[in-house]
């Protein structure tokens, strides 16, 4: 009977942590290095084979994800839980805080429903190295275009005649709230002896966020099933929604992972148990050590690509996922042959 030893773990533990937030699916990595390395890394770490101990130890790991993005949102999900507190107690959305939890809600609903009912058999019949490293190549392709479209429509927009200041602002239009000169008085709050002062950044982003509507929040969630595919990533796919329907790519990206949480959270407590039968009592050792690396790796990561998302994009992501996911399938055709 296969075994996972400690440094599979410590390895699977922080590509866990790392390509569950990067957008280069920690699934589709986690079923394409161990066939990549081969030897009895491919046989301790299937995740098709039957009795293999490898999907009791990636629960583990991801509980331990969801609870970095946890301790580095902790401050939003304080403010998020104590906003659904306030409007349920008026019966009224309360706050843009309170919107983006109802939104939250809204947006998990989908991606709950499709992994309740999807997920073991897409596992079964895709949690191989060839469908994970085309999808992986896929998964890349679409960060590109999105990234591509936006950059043509900004082009576009910045050809366009500048519209007088007392013009309407075109429907649909996306208004960036970090560059307004000035602030209108409902964004000011009052400081010191009366004397307004601008609002954080913080809580403009509370306001670009929680302008998202009810089918927004549902198609930016629904996305989400999508990481279902071995190689199509969560965090890219649902940060391609969300840029899709408006949101700058520091907000998309701190949606997305707001959004992942009580997901990722779910479904590892849900499957926990498992990992405390007889059967999974040698994985303990190495489930443990590989869950503290994959949450030290995730909180690293969350604080990382919420600075990186400020000014940076897609693009470094989608050549990465390209090269490895065609790179993949090149070799082991190779290497099958």
């Amino acid at each position: 009977m296969s075994t996972i030893s400690y440094l599979e773990a410590v390895v699977v533990g922080a590509l866990q942590g790392v390509s569950e937030l990067f957008p280069v699916s920690s699934l589709g990595h986690s079923v394409l290095v161990p066939a990549l390395v081969g030897g009895r890394w491919a046989t301790d770490l299937s995740v098709t084979r039957p009795g293999s101990p490898y999907l009791a130890v990636l629960v583990a790991m991801h509980v331990a994800t969801a609870l970095a993005l946890v301790v580095h949102y902790r401050r939003d999900w304080v403010r998020i839980v104590g906003g659904l507190w306030e409007s349920l107690r008026r019966r009224r959305i309360t706050s843009p805080i309170a919107r983006i939890g109802v939104l939250l809600v809204l947006g998990t609903i989908p991606v709950g429903i499709a992994g309740l009912i999807l997920e073991a058999p897409l596992r079964d019949v895709l949690g191989k190295p060839i469908p994970a490293a085309l999808f992986l190549a896929v998964n890349g392709l679409v960060l590109w275009l999105v990234e591509r479209g936006r950059r043509a429509a900004a082009d576009d927009s910045a050809a366009a005649p500048t519209p007088s200041d007392d013009a309407a602002a075109p429907q649909g239009a996306t208004v960036d709230f970090s560059a307004q000169p000035t602030l209108p008085m409902h964004a000011v709050a009052p400081g010191r002896a009366g004397v307004a002062t601008a609002v954080s950044a913080e809580d403009r982003s509370d306001a670009r966020v929680s302008r998202l509507g009810w089918r927004d929040a549902l198609v930016v969630g629904g996305a989400q099933s999508l990481a279902l595919l071995p190689g199509i990533s969560r965090s890219g796919i649902t940060m391609v929604a969300a840029l899709r329907r408006g949101l700058r790519h520091d907000d998309a990206a701190r949606f997305a992972f707001l959004l992942a949480t009580p997901v990722i959270l779910a479904a590892g407590l849900l499957k926990m148990p498992s990992l405390f039968t007889a059967a999974e009592r040698p994985v303990l050792g190495p489930a443990l050590v590989g869950s503290l690396v994959a949450g030290v790796a995730a909180y690293l990561s969350a604080r990382f690509l919420s600075r990186w998302f400020h000014t940076g994009t897609l693009r470094p992501f989608a050549v990465y996922c390209v090269v490895a996911g065609l790179g993949s399938l090149a070799y082991l055709g190779l290497f099958a042959g």
